[in-house]
């Protein structure tokens, strides 16, 4: 019996979306990672359009991955450990409405799943202080410009990729190991 690949798409917004893609651009299962805006108002938004904290639009990540190699329960295990869901509108020293922490669900498992795990993390009290990521349905997502894809391994030495991104990859690689591509 042959295995069929599931390939499923999850979108996610965890501050800024360089900071997320690298995260997930390094995980077997994942195929492909798109740094974008979602959320919002504004039709076709820019950088500097979100960068206003204007638009209403966060700054999020598009995942497509395989379901047989990385489930999306395991996605959201990674989300919630690679950013701070307790802050709002904020990540570290980058500060407004594009850096909120929010998942958008494409179907209703991915809803009830991410509600339930929140849940668990409220009841254990994961963080020591209340979970502000939101649960949303994914409306149009846009595609950021060109020279934010794949930006940190474009850009590795450059100040904020160096002392931001560096960390979070080096805590994805001591945690979760086994979920790493080879």
């Amino acid at each position: 019996m042959e295995i069929q690949n599931e390939i499923e798409v999850a979108t996610f917004a965890g501050g800024c979306f360089w900071c997320t893609e690298a995260v997930f651009l390094e995980l077997d299962g994942v195929s492909k990672v798109v740094s974008g805006y979602i959320g919002g108002n504004t039709v076709n938004p820019t950088y500097q359009e979100i960068g206003t904290g204007e638009t209403g639009h966060a700054e999020a990540i598009e995942i497509t991955f395989d379901t047989n190699k990385i489930s999306f329960g395991e996605l959201l295990e990674i989300f919630f450990a690679t950013h701070d869901p307790t802050t709002l509108n904020r990540q570290g020293n980058d500060i407004g409405t594009q850096y909120r922490s929010e998942i958008f669900y494409h179907n209703s498992v991915q809803k009830q799943m991410s509600e339930d795990y929140m849940a668990l993390m409220t009841t254990e009290n994961t963080f020591g202080k209340p979970i502000v990521t939101k649960v949303s349905p994914a409306p149009k997502f846009y595609v950021a410009e060109n020279y934010h894809q794949n930006y940190y391994n474009q850009n590795k030495m450059q100040g904020y990729c160096s002392y931001v991104i560096t960390p979070k990859i080096d805590k994805l690689k001591k945690l979760y190991q086994a979920k790493l591509k080879k």
